[in-house]
């Protein structure tokens, strides 16, 4: 029997093949473009990507259309089926707007839910939301599901430079607030995730002191009920911050996701990024 409800998520998410497959998850990629040339998220590898990045046009991003949206919500609906579609947030993306419009013509049958996160911080709430339907929850059992762990899900990163997200300018406001000082003093910012949206925590003399921030940070979350690591060009690195934390934290190592943001956000996070989501337990 055909579970009654299906998820999708743009392909900002971030979650691995593996999963997205073992759990259905349906993805729609959004459009990286150099110049003229546009690409279809999944198209251009990471390291394609990063190749392409280095040469003398930057690339810039945008959301899914409309209508990317609501071909796959009428397939799945045509197959009798509920929807949930997870989105990067809508404080920085148009893409929970596309989704939200397109979802208009279905009524009832699909609800578009705005994860306020970005890379795995969407990622994890589409994985727990597919788990729930495969484990025969309705639509609204896994909305309310979800909204009790974006309300706990706390995502701190360092950024080695500011130049990308200058560039992008979906963080005006607060590249207006940290771009002066940061470039000013040299300094790495420490960032959260708020409601949606970036802010400032604090500023380290380097990123090795901006991981020391976020490690400490993390361990007085403690305990966890989920704990991944993202990073830009920086896997040793994730893989160290995922071992010091599993092991002060008391979290099974194997079930720390370790990512390499995809080219869409990599547009706007540049390289030498290291982020961690945690999720502190009930």
């Amino acid at each position: 029997m055909e579970q009654k409800v299906r998820v999708v998520a743009d392909s900002s998410c971030d979650l691995p093949l593996e999963l997205v497959e073992r759990f259905k998850i349906v993805i729609i990629p959004l459009i990286v473009r150099f110049g003229a040339e546009v690409y279809v998220d999944g198209e251009l590898s990471t390291d394609e990507f990063w190749e392409k990045a280095a040469g003398p046009t930057p690339p810039h991003t945008s959301q899914p259309s409309i209508g990317a949206f609501q071909e796959q919500f009428a397939r799945l609906v045509e197959r009798g089926q509920q929807v949930i579609c997870l989105t990067v947030t809508g404080k920085h993306s148009g893409t929970f707007n596309s989704a939200r419009l397109a979802a208009q013509r279905f009524g009832e049958t699909v609800k578009v839910f705005d994860s306020l996160s970005i890379s795995l911080g969407t990622g994890i709430q589409a994985l727990v939301a597919a788990q729930a339907a495969q484990a025969g929850h309705s639509l609204q059992e896994i909305l309310a599901i979800l909204e009790d762990l974006r309300a706990k899900m706390q995502l701190t990163l360092v950024l080695d430079t500011l130049e990308n997200l200058q560039r992008g300018g979906r963080a005006a406001a607060f590249i207006a607030v940290v771009g002066r000082m940061a470039q000013a003093l040299n300094i790495k910012p420490v960032i959260n995730v708020v409601d949606g949206q970036l802010r400032l925590l604090g500023a380290a003399r380097s990123l090795e002191a901006g991981l020391r921030r976020i490690r400490k940070r993390v361990e007085r979350m403690a305990p966890l009920e989920y704990l991944a690591v993202v990073h830009t060009r920086c896997q040793l690195k994730a893989k160290e911050m995922a071992d010091w934390l599993a092991e002060r934290v008391n979290f099974p190592r194997e079930q720390v996701m370790v990512r390499e943001t995809g080219p869409v956000l990599a547009t706007h996070a540049g390289p030498g990024v290291v982020g961690v989501l945690a999720v502190p337990a009930d």
